[in-house]
């Protein structure tokens, strides 16, 4: 990394591969994903297509764990020697202890000029706070302007998502007030957000098409909601996550340019531990207004 006054730092878990983060110069903490006794770095030493692969075969579903301080420590020592400072936002804390690992770290090493940030979100909701933020740190912005930037891009987005079946965040723990929502009946596909930083129910839409594009009707009402109470923006940056659904991620790609004019969007594979929780067939559809 080029010697810079702010480092971003992010966890595995936004869903940004590890080309993603070395072109927004990102220092990336990767999750683990627990199969039976086998235990793989998020990312780096298993790729989503590895992951559903064996998910498919997998007896029992797998489990995640949280870095432990000791690897945030190491990390944050060595960006330290090529940053005056250090931010470093990750994963809802109400999903992983991942920011609480983070925290503990950070007190550990109080010599060292080091924000720790809850996004509150995950995935590609995550990534819109994460690439904002670097964009000022690549830029040479200060620690203010990097906090400033990322606490705006927090502000000013969402995440909305679909899942194939609610089975998997049920399973570990993840379904938060979209409870609500099990026993749905067959073809309705559960539309969730992410707010306050548990998993919130939005509502049931019958087919997976009719669901994705619900979605983008929520967004273009959020913006215009937005706009009407005094909200500005230049620019519109939109991530989009899929869960081994490549095809349908392709034709909701296509769908975003047209109907969200200059849109700067990325599309991301669902990683193993987000996809541990949500499961296959999962898309996901972010967005993020930029002043």
């Amino acid at each position: 990394m080029a010697q810079q006054r702010v480092i971003v730092v992010t966890d595995s878990t936004t869903d940004l591969d590890l080309e993603s983060c070395q072109s927004w110069n990102l220092a990336m903490v990767p999750l683990n994903v627990h199969f039976g006794d086998e235990v793989y770095k998020d990312q780096v030493e298993l790729s989503p297509p590895e992951f559903y692969q064996k998910l498919q075969v997998a007896k029992i579903l797998p489990r995640t764990s949280q870095p432990s301080p000791g690897e945030f420590m190491e990390l944050y020592k060595e960006l330290s020697q090529e940053a005056e400072t250090i931010v470093s936002i990750h994963l809802s804390s109400k999903f992983s202890g991942t920011y609480q690992s983070a925290k503990v770290a950070a007190a550990s090493l109080p010599e060292l000029d080091l924000v720790v940030i809850d996004s509150e979100s995950a995935s590609v909701g995550t990534a819109v706070q994460v690439l904002a933020a670097a964009e000022v740190a690549n830029a040479g912005g200060s620690k203010e302007e990097v906090l400033a930037r990322a606490a705006a891009a927090k502000a000013d987005s969402s995440v909305y998502f679909v899942v194939d079946t609610l089975e998997y965040l049920q399973r570990n723990g993840r379904i938060g007030r979209a409870q609500a929502f099990l026993g749905t009946m067959l073809n309705v596909k559960p539309l969730l957000t992410i707010t306050d930083g548990i998993v919130t129910p939005v509502e049931r839409v019958r087919g997976k098409k009719r669901a994705t594009n619900r979605i983008l009707e929520m967004i273009e009402e959020d913006l215009k909601v937005r706009q009407a109470t005094g909200s500005s923006w230049q620019r519109l940056r939109m991530g989009l996550s899929h869960a081994e659904a490549p095809e349908e991620s392709m034709q909701l790609a296509a769908e975003i340019k047209k109907r969200f004019a200059n849109v700067e969007l990325f599309v991301e594979q669902i990683g193993p531990v987000i996809g541990t929780h949500v499961g296959p067939g999962t898309l996901a559809v972010s967005y993020c207004l930029l002043k």
